[in-house]
């Protein structure tokens, strides 16, 4: 039998984060993996490649996660959230043509990147739910192809050339926006009134926070070498630990499958019930047999 006594090479992908900088800084020894980390200190340009299989260790948009899972990839999810925020804010419309609320976005036209950002996503879900929004009447004007290729967008989107969103608001080529970071402007205004107390709303009624991105693994990775799986989230979990998050900061990025089950089944019921995933998935199938024991 050949023993190899050199570190276990791993191909990853992960945004540059306090919680996750000590990780990808190379701080962060071990005797069992050598990271070979992207150079991208945000992800989300590099999820199409995720998708493709590109990484054995990867952070990946939840929804880009759940459609690829739908597609047939063998992904499964590591219990680890890089990034989750509210997002009630990123709504946004021209206050000088009046005023907008929920329901004036039924026939209305919204530019945003992408039909399928995660943003989007849970916005969707909260118009409708929330909002008794009738989200499949909202035309969309994008303006990024999906990540995930056999996904394809509904005919209520349309792809345009990518230009200044904030432009298309303004000139009036669209009614209201998707978009982060909020624009400085002071005739921009959030489509959900009083926003923050909207959100707090929210978490109390869903007993849940709004995931954007976790680490997913190649499901052939965990089969062939549980062990470099485990040595990860143990370095994800002390590059956390040394961050020392503000425990309001921390609670935005939660470890553990049992922290995330709730966060989880409240964007699956979402994706399912405005049409985005064909089934709703159980969180424990979402985990492969290493990754679903973590905490």
């Amino acid at each position: 039998m050949t023993i190899n006594i050199f570190p276990r090479k791993v191909s990853t992908l992960i945004g540059d984060f306090p919680h996750t900088r000590a990780f990808r800084s190379g701080l962060m020894k071990s005797d069992a993996v050598a990271l070979d980390i992207a150079p991208f200190a945000v992800a989300f340009p590099a999820f199409s490649r995720a998708v493709a299989m590109e990484f054995e260790v990867s952070e990946l948009s939840l929804v880009t996660f759940l459609q690829a899972r739908a597609a047939g990839r063998r992904l499964s999810l590591l219990p680890a959230v890089t990034l989750s925020r509210f997002q009630h804010p990123y709504l946004v419309y021209d206050s000088t043509r009046g005023l907008m609320t929920p329901k004036d976005l039924e026939g209305a036209r919204i530019g945003v990147r992408l039909f399928t950002s995660t943003t989007a996503s849970w916005l969707r879900g909260i118009l409708r739910n929330e909002y008794d929004v009738d989200v499949t009447r909202i035309r969309w004007l994008a303006h990024q192809q999906p990540n995930v290729p056999q996904w394809n967008d509904p005919s209520n989107v349309t792809l345009v050339p990518k230009m200044d969103l904030t432009e298309m608001l303004f000139s009036g080529e669209v009614d209201a926006l998707v978009v982060t970071p909020i624009p400085d402007d002071p005739r921009i205004r959030p489509v959900i009134a009083d926003p923050l107390e909207a959100m707090r709303s929210w978490q109390v009624n869903n007993d849940a926070i709004q995931i954007n991105h976790m680490m997913v693994v190649k499901d052939d990775f965990a089969n062939s070498d549980p062990e470099a799986v485990r040595e990860i989230w143990r370095m994800l979990k002390e590059s956390k630990r040394l961050a020392n998050e503000p425990l309001d900061q921390a609670a935005f990025t939660p470890f553990g499958v049992e922290a995330n089950r709730k966060n989880i089944e409240v964007l699956v019921n979402y994706m399912y019930t405005t049409s985005m995933i064909p089934r709703r998935f159980s969180v424990d199938e979402l985990f492969h047999e290493v990754t679903g024991v973590l905490c």
